[in-house]
């Protein structure tokens, strides 16, 4: 009997105008999103690619060691997900300098320029919003009718003068109309997936395979759930037009007031009082290193009377002369030849006896400075995490209350471009300083003549570890979205549980 009712419930959905119009205009937004958003990937790779190979070059131009920190640059690759979930993977920055000088962080990213701006203004609709949007409001109108529908007409009596459960009325009406809502979704990502296989510069593994399987699953939940919302309705009212009114006053706030208010009313602005409080503090830690640097000056027999602008004690160069400075507000060894652009200059043979002095100067103070970056980071973290990363875990916390903020977060977590999958970027661009740091103290870099000469021998880049980022594996990314999924189920099975109380209990 429950098959009977199964066949009998999905055959008069299928012939319902209402399935056409959502398999196609699913397809519609679908297919044509993809491509955009396939040629929008295309240029982001291609400035990614530029970006690299510009970076790359630039830096094997540099002759001394102390020019690389405006040129060892780390560049991340856009996501391929992207398309499905753009997240946060177009609004973080993808350019990072590498510099012994600063932690890295996701605030101090800049951002590739795109050859085509205008493109962007169709670039901010992903699979997700689409599903989002149009999914959500199919699933209501297949579901106002069900029960009230129905029993408008009369034939929900008719139907219940057989010996046929409430139960199975209810699980018939909602497997048919799943299987209706299932052929769009599922027919839409089919053909993304097979522009995305065709597409040259998209190449998917298995593991990506996997994450659009979640993201499948995810929506199928996210579909269920406003399908069952809309049951419910229409199990508590006896008139359709009632009904059709009561889902779109649900829908247009679940999926269009409520979120757009949360994030309006969650305060992401940075507390003047709070910045302030922590710049005074890791100004303290700096101003600390300025006078161990001066202390240094002072005590040294050569740099001392440099350092104070003594006679006779110049550093010449071919092509320019080493001079120190020093200003009240920071001492500094400033070269004559970075200035003027000679760093291939050679050192004259009446400052040679000097090197030494300036190799343990450089060798002390960017010692000096890696730690005190280090001490200033143990105050930034915790900093930059509760002026940034907090209220934004609260706006999501606030969102989860929509089944359009949990699904958001599922998907974003699947393809990573939520937060954390953003991180994780830069978390391997901080290990990848280390490993940059290490090879210098193991090579004895910065007291190195190459730092800041080239007379003898120029900077081996080659030499330099290399950058590598992987993506985290579906364990991790299944992991993320647990969570959110989870809670889907959950009113799923709650709204059902509803609906069977509602309507067993009703009359008919």
């Amino acid at each position: 009997m429950l098959i009977t009712l199964i066949r009998r419930e999905l055959l008069d959905n299928l012939m319902t105008f209402r399935f056409a119009a959502a398999v196609f205009i699913t397809l519609l937004l679908v297919v044509a999103n993809t491509i955009v958003l396939l040629k929008d990937y295309e240029q982001r790779l291609t400035a990614y690619n530029t970006a690299t190979k510009e970076s790359h070059q630039r830096l094997r131009e540099e002759k001394t060691y102390a020019r690389y920190a405006g040129e060892l640059v780390v560049h991340r690759p856009p996501n391929p997900l992207s398309i499905f979930n753009l997240g946060l993977d177009k609004q973080v920055g993808n350019k990072i300098n590498v510099y012994h000088g600063f932690v890295p962080t996701i605030w101090d990213a800049e951002k590739h320029r795109t050859n085509n701006p205008f493109l962007n203004l169709f670039t901010s609709i992903d699979i997700a919003l689409v599903f989002q949007g149009i999914l959500s409001l199919l699933a209501l109108i297949f579901a106002y009718d069900a029960l009230a529908g129905e029993r408008e007409r009369g034939t929900l009596r008719l139907v219940l003068t057989h010996p046929i459960r409430r139960g199975d009325i209810l699980f018939a009406k909602y497997i048919s109309a799943m299987l209706c809502l299932l052929v769009p979704l599922l027919i839409s990502l089919l053909l993304s997936i097979i522009l995305l296989t065709t597409s040259p510069v998209i190449s998917l593994n298995t593991d990506e395979f996997l994450r659009i399987g979640g993201i499948v699953l995810t929506s199928l939940l996210y579909v269920s759930l406003f399908y069952l919302i809309g049951m419910c309705i229409s199990a508590m009212t006896r008139r359709t037009s009632t009904a059709l009114m009561l889902c779109m006053f649900v829908w247009g706030f679940l999926v269009l007031v409520y979120p757009n208010l949360i994030l309006t009313a969650v305060e992401v602005t940075p507390k003047p009082d709070a910045k302030i409080s922590v710049y005074n503090h890791i100004k303290q830690m700096w101003e600390k290193l300025d006078r161990e640097n001066k202390h240094f000056l002072r005590n040294d027999a050569v740099l001392g009377p440099l350092s104070r602008g003594g006679e006779g004690h110049g550093f010449s160069l071919e092509g320019g002369e080493y001079t120190f400075e020093t200003t009240e507000d920071k001492p500094t060894i400033l070269l004559y030849f970075y200035q003027t652009g000679f760093y291939a200059g050679k050192i004259g043979a009446a400052s040679e006896p000097q090197v030494p002095h300036v190799q343990n100067y450089y060798g002390f103070y960017n010692r000096e400075v890696v730690d005190t970056v280090q001490q200033t980071w143990l105050v930034r973290k915790p900093a930059l995490e509760a002026i940034y990363i907090q209220p934004a875990n609260l706006g999501r916390r606030l969102l989860r209350f929509s089944p359009v903020g949990l699904y958001d977060a599922a998907t974003e977590a699947w393809t990573g471009t939520d937060l954390a999958g953003i991180q994780d970027f830069f978390s391997a661009v901080q290990r990848y300083r280390r490993a940059v740091l290490d090879y210098f103290y193991d090579e004895r870099i910065f007291e190195s003549r190459q730092w800041f000469a080239a007379d003898q021998g120029t900077a081996d880049w080659d030499a330099l570890p290399r950058f590598s980022f992987q993506r985290s594996d579906i364990g991790i990314n299944a992991k993320r979205a647990l969570p959110d999924l989870s809670l889907l189920l959950m009113i799923n099975l709650t709204l059902f549980t509803i609906i069977f109380l509602i309507f067993v209990r009703s009359e008919v």
